[in-house]
């Protein structure tokens, strides 16, 4: 007898603009069409429609088991570090006998930079990347983490691109936000400014990044500004979605090497994909270990094995 792999239920963040939330639906009922071999549901932590507690029973009415729970979402702010295991917590009160395991969240993952990547090549047609300026705005969060999490995925993006430069700004809760982001690039003396939504789906707040895009463009007239989709559900974001159901299956949740120059070829780096990690020595090392080198996974490889 084949044992059923376990269901995957995604958990969305929940927003108010029925487009953003059908949006969401439509995406897990693709991921459904997509693998018949798995029950998949989708639900959200707030503000609307099914709660995720829905989605939980309803994987629980057709039999299920067991489960891995994805976040869809880019960073891990509060939602995917503290709602959704507290929600997964009350589901498995509520269901006795069920078993789930707890993915990641997406973050800079290279497909997916690579979908923001195609997001502005549709956005500055033909505009030499050198002469462009990327604002990349995030949703904000009071963590400060989460924040850095769009800087980290800012700067990925710059990387090997030859953009003029990637900047941050953030649609609420953390400075700078959208109006103050583009002062910023215009006076590092950005001519022509792409504003970039790190947003999955449509919804309120990429509305809003556009709405006070056009209207800062419009009191300067100097700068030539245009805004560019949200990432959308590309094919990309389906199969990166499976690729982290497969690793709370099997437990394999790494840190952070999906951006990892040695595992992943990232543009201009590509020569040091599998490259074996040597020790190296810094200058001011005595060669005796201060009680931290544990903590750092480049120290010859023997904590974090890159070399695969």
């Amino acid at each position: 007898m084949t044992t059923q792999p376990p269901a995957l239920l995604i958990a969305g963040h929940g927003t108010r603009d029925e487009a953003g939330a059908e949006a969401f639906r439509a995406f897990v009922r693709e991921l459904g069409r997509r693998h018949p071999e798995l029950p998949v549901a989708g639900g959200f932590i707030e503000l609307s429609p099914p709660p995720l507690g829905e989605a939980v029973t309803e994987l629980v009415e057709r039999g299920v088991r067991r489960f891995a729970a994805v976040p869809l979402m880019l960073v891990s702010a509060g939602h995917a570090k503290g709602d959704i295991p507290a929600a997964l917590a009350r589901e498995k009160e509520r269901h006795p006998g069920v078993t789930y395991t707890y993915g990641r969240p997406l973050g800079p993952h290279p497909a997916l930079l690579r979908v923001l990547e195609r997001r502005l090549d549709d956005t500055v047609a033909g505009t030499p990347r050198e002469d462009v300026t990327v604002l990349l705005v995030g949703r904000g969060s009071t963590d400060p983490d989460a924040n850095a999490e769009v800087c980290k995925a800012a700067r990925l993006l710059w990387e090997g691109r030859g953009y003029a430069g990637v900047e941050t700004a953030f649609v609420s809760l953390a400075a700078p936000d959208v109006p103050s982001g583009l002062d910023r690039v215009a006076r590092l003396g950005a001519r022509r400014v792409v504003v970039l939504p790190y947003f999955l789906f449509t919804g309120i707040l990429p509305d809003r990044v556009r709405r006070q895009t056009e209207e800062w463009a419009a009191a300067h007239p100097e700068v030539e500004v245009r805004t560019a989709d949200v990432i959308g559900p590309e094919p990309e974001l389906l199969d990166l979605v499976m690729e982290r159901y497969a690793e709370a299956v099997a437990g394999d949740l790494r840190m952070n090497c999906d951006s990892c120059v040695y595992r992943i070829a990232l543009p201009g780096f590509e020569d040091k994909v599998g490259q074996p990690q040597q020790p190296h020595f810094h200058p001011d090392d005595d060669g005796h270990d201060h009680g931290h080198g544990h903590g750092h996974h480049h120290h010859g490889g023997h904590t974090h094995s890159h070399a695969h």
